[in-house]
């Protein structure tokens, strides 16, 4: 009997020794699902992540290059507007001239009118574009400003500008080429 219960105490910690191989293997088998699910989700993050960023960098280019073609519009309408307010000051600068002109005439009620010193406006700088409108408009403020001040004599205004200075300058824009585009110049 001794020897059965020897026997029956031998299978059971056989058994014992198996089920705690088996409860050891359940476990491993258990800690693997339990690690699965978190690899998974990592990787979907990381997947995501990836997707995400790209998406990121598209708007981002997106932006940049709308910023960049703002900023070029918003450049080329300074220009423009710096051109215009030049323009205005000088047609301004001519006008202002012309009324002085006027209200000396109407003022005193003749047609010829020599003015005073205070009521001639003094003469702009020529700023050497190379516009021949520009040319033009400033011989013909200079020729009124001659003509206001009562100066006829032509060697008296020669000393104010050079002799064929007008022939010369309009040679020299005439001589003129474009060279590139439009937009070059602008």
């Amino acid at each position: 009997m001794l020897s059965a219960v020897e026997e029956c105490v031998g299978k059971l910690e056989e058994s014992i020794e198996d089920s705690k191989e088996l409860d050891n293997t359940l476990r491993e088998i258990i800690d693997n699902l339990r690690e699965q699910p978190k690899d998974f989700v990592a990787m979907c993050f990381s997947s995501n992540k990836d997707i995400m960023q790209e998406l990121i960098d598209s708007q981002m280019k997106k932006l940049t290059e709308r910023n960049d073609a703002l900023e070029a519009m918003v450049m080329t309408l300074k220009k423009k507007t710096m051109v215009t307010m030049m323009a205005l000051s000088t047609r301004i600068d001519e006008l202002e001239g012309e009324l002085a002109l006027c209200r000396a005439a109407v003022g005193k009620g003749v047609s010829s009118v020599a003015l005073s010193n205070e009521d001639v406006p003094k003469l702009k700088k020529f700023v050497g574009t190379r516009s021949v409108c520009d040319v033009d408009n400033f011989l013909w403020r200079m020729e009124s400003y001659f003509h206001a001040k009562g100066i006829t004599d032509d060697a008296v205004k020669g000393q104010f500008y050079p002799e064929f200075t007008e022939k010369e300058a309009q040679a020299k824009l005439q001589g003129i080429t474009q060279r590139g585009t439009v937009g070059e110049y602008v």
